[in-house]
């Protein structure tokens, strides 16, 4: 999960998500489990579906790059 822009709070939740081969999920069944599982203020608003996620030489996310795309252009980052 990522922290994308927002008009009213400055920023909100976004999953980046990527499916296993074959499986198939919803963006409301992502977000419905969320519910279930995590506090309120921590669940997506909204869900984007990658083939792959960016990952450094060790295997880590790079979070960064994927938040960059939609900050791009902003006068500041939150």
């Amino acid at each position: 999960m990522i922290g994308i822009p927002d008009d009213k709070w400055g920023e909100t939740v976004k999953a980046i998500v990527v499916t296993r081969a074959g499986a198939r999920v919803t963006e409301a069944e992502i977000i419905e489990h969320c519910k279930r599982a995590i506090a309120s203020y921590k669940k997506p608003h909204s869900v984007e579906f990658l083939p792959e996620l960016p990952k450094n030489a060790y295997g880590k996310v790079l979070k960064r790059e994927l938040r960059d795309r939609y900050w791009t252009g902003r006068g500041r980052k939150v």
